[in-house]
């Protein structure tokens, strides 16, 4: 059967460590039901010790003296169960803290919101392992006390673990989305770029005319225009420019000599 913290986890989430409070605040809570054991102890060893004969006297001693002994136990058993029924919970993204027997109080903190937690313990706590636990936010307010905690440093250590594997989750839990790649450049939109300009001439393209008033010009005009032409001719041939094109720069080129 499901215990009522159980019912209460959101999708994802799991219990990483349970406890309640240490067995000796039973003892502490239950401080009535012991006076109450004690004193009709008290009132039966009394009529024991003064040998009471049979009577009413005896008979209204014993009756208040098993009365407190029965209320004892009543109130012992209720203690018991409340104790029984608390649930203190650490999960992987919460404290979960659930009380009360028919009637449920839960209250939770979440491990992002701690900033820390104050363990006290004092000389017989560290003996019989428990102690007093406060869990503070950021704004350094205590947002609930775990009192007479078993084993709180087991306790505050899966807290604090649990935070930081929380943490380390929301900055790297997911993977990084790939990086943006260049969308291609169609033919249309890429610019046309003119070829590199050798250190040696290449001879003209086949096909690329030559006009008479290159030959005519200085050896180093000469060699610029027929650098050019032939750049242009295979520009030409290779389908960048059209003849037209080719037509249109080659008489510019020429009207600027």
């Amino acid at each position: 059967m499901a215990r009522y913290a159980d019912t209460l986890l959101t999708e994802g989430e799991v219990i990483v460590l349970r406890t309640r409070q240490h067995w000796l605040a039973l003892f502490v809570r239950s401080r009535a039901a012991l006076a109450l054991w004690l004193l009709g102890l008290v009132l039966l060893g009394l009529i024991i010790y003064f040998n009471v004969a049979p009577g009413v006297v005896r008979d209204v001693v014993s009756g208040i003296a098993l009365v407190l002994i029965v209320l004892g136990v009543v109130i012992f058993v209720y203690r018991l169960w409340n104790w029984w029924a608390q649930d203190f919970v650490v999960t992987n993204r919460r404290l979960l803290k659930v009380t009360g027997i028919l009637n449920k109080r839960s209250a939770d903190s979440s491990l992002e919101k701690i900033n820390d937690a104050i363990l006290i313990q004092p000389v017989l706590g560290r003996l019989l392992g428990y102690g007093d636990l406060e869990i503070l936010t950021a704004a350094e307010q205590a947002v609930d006390l775990y009192h007479m905690l078993n084993n709180p440093k087991q306790f505050k250590k899966t807290m604090l673990t649990q935070k930081h594997n929380l943490e380390t989750e929301f900055m790297y839990g997911r993977p990084p989305t790939p990086p943006l790649r260049a969308e291609p450049q169609t033919a249309q939109s890429e610019p046309t770029q003119m070829p590199p300009a050798t250190t040696t001439p290449p001879p003209p393209a086949a096909g690329a005319d030559v006009p008479p008033n290159v030959q005519e010009m200085a050896p180093d005009e000469s060699l610029e225009v027929t650098q050019t032409l032939a750049r242009l001719a295979d520009l030409r041939d290779s389908g960048a420019i059209s003849a037209e094109e080719y037509e249109q720069k080659k008489d510019e080129l020429l009207s600027r000599l």
